[in-house]
């Protein structure tokens, strides 16, 4: 790819396998999405071979550059504000972000401002540009650590696609040192909005962990998300008779230690480049209150 100024250009080079290929199903194959094709055709500038003009009926060619601009996008309309957070990681096609806990990731009903997305563009405000906020991935407002953020529409899907989360967790309870997996259902639970629970009839889900430590009565977990579905981790474990500690949802409702939520933090990112196909991981330090917490329950 190449990027001139605030446009970014994708070009592709046709191996000799793709020879005689539609366009349009030569780009489906390098990940380019069914709406992205639409858009930089009625959108963008279109298609191009070797700099000439190529309709996405039109077969391709062995050795032939193919190339596109990626079109303008609308901006996030979310008001630019000062909100705490860290760039772990930055390019033109995907962003890492440190969230701290306590801030939600986008604006909601309860928390019109004050979110990552308000900060993050606030960051773009503060470099002399606009932009979007794209988040892959979503933490809970209560939840610190990584948000995976696509910086645009060819990226999004592709890093979704191959994003790999770890999470580190204190759970109430002393469990066995090693690693175990909690393969169970999700589901809504009764008429809750946001409430979750495992049932026979939920979504298939599973979690596998390893204890990395062992206190009196708590223990620290390690937690790989194989599954996505809303808390996951704090419905899994709560299964287990093993709940988040301050996570008075699925858990205690007493809260000795003053949390603000759950002791959950969102670790490692692991993703594909869109672009180069590296493999790309990206950690967040342990925050403070969870050192802490180590400290006093070991």
């Amino acid at each position: 790819f190449e990027e001139g100024g605030t446009v970014t250009v994708l070009r592709y080079t046709v191996p000799p396998e793709n020879e005689g290929c539609k366009l349009g199903l030569f780009l489906r194959m390098q990940g380019v999405t069914a709406g992205l094709i639409k858009s930089v055709k009625h959108d963008g500038s279109g298609f191009f071979a070797d700099d000439a003009p190529l309709h996405t009926n039109q077969p391709v060619h062995a050795g032939q550059c193919i190339s596109f601009a990626l079109p303008p996008e609308h901006d996030t309309s979310v008001t630019p504000q000062p909100v705490p957070f860290s760039i772990a990681y930055e390019d033109e096609f995907a962003a890492v972000l440190n969230k701290p806990a306590g801030i939600a990731v986008h604006p909601t009903l309860n928390y019109p401002d004050g979110t990552l997305a308000n900060g993050w563009l606030y960051h773009l405000q503060q470099e002399g540009c606009t932009g979007i906020f794209r988040p892959v991935n979503r933490i809970d407002k209560n939840t610190s650590g990584l948000v995976l953020c696509a910086q645009n529409a060819f990226a999004a899907p592709l890093l979704a696609a191959s994003a790999h989360k770890c999470y580190l967790a204190i759970v109430q309870g002393a469990m066995p040192l090693g690693r175990g997996r909690v393969e169970a259902p999700i589901a809504r639970r009764g008429d809750s909005i946001i409430g979750r629970c495992v049932r026979e009839d939920g979504k298939y889900s599973l979690t596998e962990y390893q204890v990395l430590a062992v206190g009196r009565s708590h223990s620290l977990v390690a937690c790989w998300l194989c599954t996505g579905r809303t808390h996951q981790i704090r419905v899994h474990m709560a299964s287990i008779s093993h709940p988040l500690l301050g996570d008075t949802v699925y858990g205690n409702s007493k809260n000795p230690y003053k949390l603000q939520g759950q002791a959950l933090h969102a670790r490692t990112i692991g993703f594909i480049h869109p672009t180069t196909g590296e493999y790309i991981e990206v950690s967040a330090p342990i925050p403070e209150y969870m050192t802490e917490l180590v400290r006093k329950l070991s």
